[in-house]
């Protein structure tokens, strides 16, 4: 048996699956029907402890397609029930033996109904998967004792640069908690892509020759990676920019606006997005715990383009002056609706028309000359 215990003294007993490991991480839920492989493998997910609000996970157990890491940096999975024996034809192991050999702790049979209102209601919070050996009160001490990382994109990141070839477009993505994602996105449209190090200073970026630059998705506080923040303001005015999920919050911070954790957050694969400038609303997968405060908008040079229906947050921004824009939400879905993949098409037109006006300035130049 297992317990979860949450830092303001609810506890939770069922029965453990997975690892048999201890661990101390941040408890959130996410509501998406399907797509528990895609989840369990997002490097956003580092440090914390999903709650799935399906009632069975497991079912179509896991396959080698949709994995978007290959080491997962999830803590723990919590479910109402995990699925002994799943069936489907791509299925090659059960989640139980997955988590095991990915030394994940889960814990089931518990009411993850109750648990999603708590959290709904008070917020996310520091929580601990353990055996139930252990007292509530020796728990809660060992929480107070192990304060939440900071350092989670440091964790996910890629540590060397290293490339995936194309002809097309040449696009330096800068590695914050990548999705693979995005990478197979890029590589649809025959992209060469360089993805380098969440720390890569703008001066090694430009050495790169790059048409553009992607920023990927990632875990925790924006704030906490003030080297990128600076990067992206030295590149912001030089080459076409398309941020996603904390990219987009870093595109924000870089240009003077400002960030505030949510509640509870955005965590699932049907997020309601309204886009202002057509009217039209998307279906997005989200998994955030930060947003950009519109109001901090005021005083910078970008323009709000799509909010949340939810709760009206900010979920798309761009440039009045530069090719740079940036969503909340992951248009490669994975798991998720594909309703905003072309998105990367926008991106690769705006890399068109800057090298078509950089020509054009050029040109003019050479008559003037």
């Amino acid at each position: 048996m297992k317990q979860l215990v949450l830092e303001d003294g609810t506890v939770f007993v069922g029965e453990g699956f997975g690892s048999d490991r201890e661990t101390v991480g941040e408890v959130v839920f996410n509501t998406g029907m399907t797509g528990y492989q895609e989840v369990i493998s997002d490097p956003s997910y580092c440090g914390q402890l999903v709650t799935f609000t399906y009632p069975l996970v497991g079912n179509y157990g896991i396959n080698r397609d949709d994995f978007e890491t290959v080491n997962p940096a999830i803590l723990g999975v919590i479910v109402r029930e995990h699925c002994e024996y799943p069936s489907n034809f791509r299925n090659e192991e059960t989640l139980d033996a997955f988590l095991k050999a990915k030394k994940i702790p889960g814990i089931s049979g518990i009411d993850t109904r109750k648990l999603t209102k708590i959290i709904r209601e008070h917020g996310t919070m520091k929580a601990m998967v353990t055996s139930t050996e252990r007292s509530v009160e020796e728990v809660l001490q060992i929480m107070e004792d192990t304060p939440l990382s900071k350092d989670q994109v440091k964790q996910v990141s890629t540590v060397k640069p290293y490339v995936v070839p194309g002809r097309g477009h040449r696009i330096v993505l800068m590695d914050f908690g990548m999705k693979h994602g995005i990478l197979r996105e890029f590589t649809k449209r025959n992209c060469h892509v360089t993805v380098v190090p969440y720390h890569t200073s703008a001066e090694e970026i430009e050495r790169l020759r790059p048409d553009g630059i992607m920023l990927s998705n990632g875990p925790g506080d924006p704030k906490d990676v003030p080297e990128a923040i600076q990067t992206i303001r030295q590149l912001m005015n030089k080459l076409p920019i398309f941020g996603i999920c904390l990219g987009h919050q870093l595109i924000a911070l870089a240009d003077g606006a400002d960030t505030s954790k949510m509640k509870f957050g955005h965590r699932g694969a049907n997020q309601p997005v309204k886009d202002l400038q057509t009217g039209r609303t998307y279906m997005t997968s989200q998994n955030h715990g930060y947003s950009v405060d519109q109001e901090s908008l005021r005083s910078t040079n970008l323009e709000l383009t799509q909010v949340s229906l939810n709760d009206q947050s900010v979920e798309g921004l761009k440039h009045e002056r530069y090719p740079v824009f940036s969503v909340q939400y992951h248009p490669e879905s994975s798991p998720g609706p594909e309703d905003t993949a072309h998105l990367f098409d926008e991106f690769l037109r705006r890399i068109d028309n800057q090298e078509r006006t950089t020509k054009e300035e050029s040109a003019c130049l050479s008559v003037q000359i």
